[in-house]
C-alpha cells in the first residue's frame, strides 16, 4: 500500500491509537497536531479542555507519541482561525441568546478544514485523514455517496459531532476506531506501551468559567417568568441555556427551568418543566450526508443532544429548513443546537434549531 495518511493528534487514547491502527494497515503515517491557545501555557497538571492552558502538555504527550510510532509530527499553529471561525461564532450565539455547538463548528471549520489547508501549503502530501472519531464511513455503491454511520460504542459515538462535514471532507477521511469499543482501543493502547490509556479525557470545550472569552463585559438582567413578573436576577445571559435547572437561585415551591432567553431584554424567562415540551421545530442551516437534499417528507430519529439516542419524528422540507415533527412532546433543542437526523444507525443530515 503506498498511501499517505495525516493523522490528527492530540495526545490522548484515542488519536494515538487510531495512529497505531493506520500505520499497522501500511500506510505511511504523518501526524499533526493543532497549537489554538494563544496566552501563556499552564505550568500545573490542571484539567483538559478542547481550548485551554493545558494545551502545551497534550502537544508534547502528541511528541512523545509521535517518536514511539516512529511518525513524523508536525504542530501547527491555528489560533487565528480559531478564534474567527469558532471563538468568535461561539460569543456572538451566545450573546443572541443561542446556544452554540463549537465542536460541530471546529469539525467542519478547522479539523477538517484549516488544518488539512495549512498542512497542504505546507507541502505534507497526503491521501487521507484519519481522526480518533467513533464514527463509521462507507460508500454507498449506488447513489455515490459516502455514508456516515454511529460508531459500535454507542456511548462513545460522535457521528452527531460530524453531521456538518461535506462529501468532499467524508471522502479523504478514514475513522479508524469506528467498531472498536472504548475498553479495547484502551487496551491496545496499553499493549502497545503508549502510556495514555488513563489519561483525563477533553470533555468541554472550555473547563470553567468562559467569560473571559468575550470582549465585553457581560450585564446582569432580570429573570422573569412566562407572565414577565421578575423572579430573580442573572448575571449575564451567556451562562444560560434552555433547558438548564441549576444556577437559577431562584426559591420555588417547584423546580424551574431555563425555558426562553430574550437577548433584546436581556432577560431569562423561567418556569416550569412542562413549559419546555415542544411537538415540533424548525431546522436551518442543513448538511445533507446519506442523501442530496429532502423532497417531501421522511421518518427518523431526530438526536437533539450527542448524549441522546433520539426521538422519533417526521421532518418535512421547508423552503429556508426542515419541520421537525415529534411522535409525542418532548424536550427539544434549545435554539442554536444542532439536531442530526437518522436513518438507523446511518446520518442523513443535521442542522441547527431555529
Amino acid at each position: 500500500m503506498d498511501k499517505k495518511v495525516i493523522v490528527g493528534m492530540s495526545g490522548g487514547v484515542d488519536s494515538s491509537v487510531a495512529a497505531a491502527l493506520v500505520k499497522q494497515q501500511g500506510y505511511t503515517v504523518t501526524g499533526v497536531t493543532m497549537r489554538i491557545w494563544p496566552r501563556e501555557p499552564a505550568t500545573g497538571k490542571g484539567r483538559h479542555g478542547c481550548y485551554g492552558p493545558e494545551e502545551e502538555q497534550d502537544i508534547e504527550d502528541a511528541k512523545r507519541i509521535a517518536q514511539k510510532l516512529h511518525v513524523p509530527l508536525h504542530v501547527i499553529d491555528l489560533a487565528e482561525a480559531y478564534r474567527a471561525e469558532v471563538l468568535d461564532y461561539f460569543c456572538s450565539e451566545y450573546l443572541a441568546g443561542r446556544t452554540p455547538n463549537p465542536c460541530v463548528r471546529c469539525n467542519r471549520r478547522i479539523k477538517f478544514g484549516a488544518l488539512l489547508d495549512r498542512a497542504a501549503s505546507m507541502g505534507l502530501e497526503f491521501d487521507y485523514f484519519a481522526t480518533g472519531h467513533y464514527a463509521r464511513l462507507e460508500k454507498d455503491e449506488k447513489s455515490g455517496r459516502q455514508l456516515l454511520r454511529r460508531g459500535k460504542d454507542s456511548r462513545k459515538d460522535q457521528s452527531y459531532f460530524l453531521y456538518n462535514l461535506t462529501q468532499g471532507q467524508l471522502s479523504r477521511s478514514l475513522f479508524p476506531l469506528g467498531n472498536y469499543m472504548k475498553a479495547e482501543v484502551k487496551q491496545i493502547c496499553r499493549e502497545m506501551g503508549l502510556g495514555v490509556e488513563e489519561k483525563q479525557e477533553s470533555q468541554n470545550f472550555v473547563c470553567g468559567d468562559y467569560s473571559s472569552l468575550f470582549s465585553k463585559p457581560l450585564e446582569a438582567g432580570p429573570i422573569v417568568d412566562k407572565k414577565s413578573r421578575v423572579l430573580g436576577h442573572h448575571r449575564g445571559i451567556v451562562f444560560y441555556t434552555v433547558g438548564q435547572r441549576h444556577g437559577l437561585r431562584i426559591g420555588s415551591r417547584q423546580p424551574l427551568f431555563v425555558t426562553a432567553i430574550d437577548a433584546e431584554k436581556n432577560a431569562i424567562v423561567a418556569g416550569p418543566k412542562e413549559d419546555l415540551y415542544v411537538m415540533e421545530q424548525k431546522v436551518r442551516d442543513l448538511n445533507w450526508i446519506a442523501v442530496e437534499s429532502l423532497k417531501g417528507s421522511r421518518e427518523v430519529r431526530a438526536r437533539v443532544r450527542s448524549t441522546h439516542q433520539g426521538y422519533k419524528a417526521v421532518i418535512s422540507a421547508l423552503a429556508c429548513g426542515v419541520n421537525v415533527v415529534y411522535s409525542e412532546p418532548q424536550i427539544g433543542a434549545a435554539p442554536g443546537q444542532a439536531i442530526v437526523f437518522y436513518d438507523g444507525d446511518v446520518v442523513l443530515g443535521g442542522g441547527i434549531a431555529c
